[in-house]
């Protein structure tokens, strides 16, 4: 839990000399990361102009708001809260880490930040988000509701109310399930194989952008053969990121993260291995 999860990750990674990585941080973040930039494409929304409301404020909300960053968001676009409302910048009882995402603004409440934003991401617990929130977002808005098993708001009511959203859960029942296992553990994959000393941001962002490409390529089919229910896939509001099940990640995501490693100058083997296998 945070924010000891982050204290000891960097006192993990001064110590020792092999890769430390944090899933429930880092492999939510990328996962989270690549479906939002692909969400906000499809919505016409450019990440730098977007508003963000994260709910929540623990270990995953903190590391996947840290990664959007890194993807382009402004932080004074971003309005973090926890359990005692919007994190801005007259609060005394802030760590370090809610400290970052402190915003300097009048708006204390849920129903105020989600007033015109574009995004909402959720990391929260069950059936926090109404459907009068909803109505007050932006046109198009993007919602990832990542709670498990219960979403902050549930796929059919967010959609009964507005037509024009993207909408992801954590779930695999519903469509654009954000998945940590869409990097996990291709990233290690990659950083093994040549050899990284550590797991940087570059080698972070390399799977980030791995994953949101590969939604953007035809789906082969053994990935439908897969999913019986699914009769096919392209890319769009009900497909922003790759199945948990498409064995093209494994390469595409290992390779990607092994050159950041190689370019990044973290890797003691600076050649990529001719082909990755399972």
């Amino acid at each position: 839990k945070a924010p000891e999860c982050f204290e000891i990750e960097q006192e993990l990674i001064k110590r020792c000399n092999i890769p430390v990585f944090h899933d429930d941080q880092h492999g939510t973040a990328i996962v989270t990361a690549a479906g939002m930039l692909n969400a906000l494409e499809i919505q016409g929304k450019k990440i730098d102009d977007a508003i963000f409301v994260c709910l929540g404020a623990g270990a995953a909300a903190i590391a996947c708001m840290t990664m959007i960053v890194k993807c382009g968001a402004l932080r004074e676009n971003v309005y973090m809260l926890d359990r005692q409302g919007v994190i801005h910048t007259r609060r005394e009882d802030l760590n370090e880490y809610k400290a970052l995402f402190a915003n300097n603004t009048d708006k204390r409440t849920l129903q105020d930040v989600i007033k015109d934003a574009d995004v909402f991401l959720g990391l929260s617990g069950a059936d926090l988000l109404a459907a009068d929130d909803i109505a007050l977002m932006a046109p198009n808005p993007v919602i990832f509701a990542c709670s498990n098993p219960d979403p902050e708001i549930k796929p059919e009511l967010a959609h009964n109310i507005r037509k024009d959203l993207i909408m992801g859960t954590g779930r695999s029942d519903y469509p654009n399930q954000v998945n940590n296992v869409l990097c996990f553990p291709f990233i290690f994959r990659g950083a093994l194989d040549v050899r990284a000393s550590v797991i940087n941001d570059e080698m972070k962002l390399a799977a980030v952008y791995a994953i949101a490409n590969l939604a953007k390529e035809p789906v082969p089919a053994e990935v439908l053969a897969a999913y019986p229910n699914v009769s096919s896939l392209s890319f769009g509001a009900q497909y922003v990121l790759p199945k948990p099940m498409d064995p093209r990640l494994l390469p595409l995501v290992a390779r990607a993260v092994s050159q950041a490693a190689i370019d990044s100058g973290v890797a003691k083997i600076t050649t990529l291995p001719t082909e990755y296998k399972v």
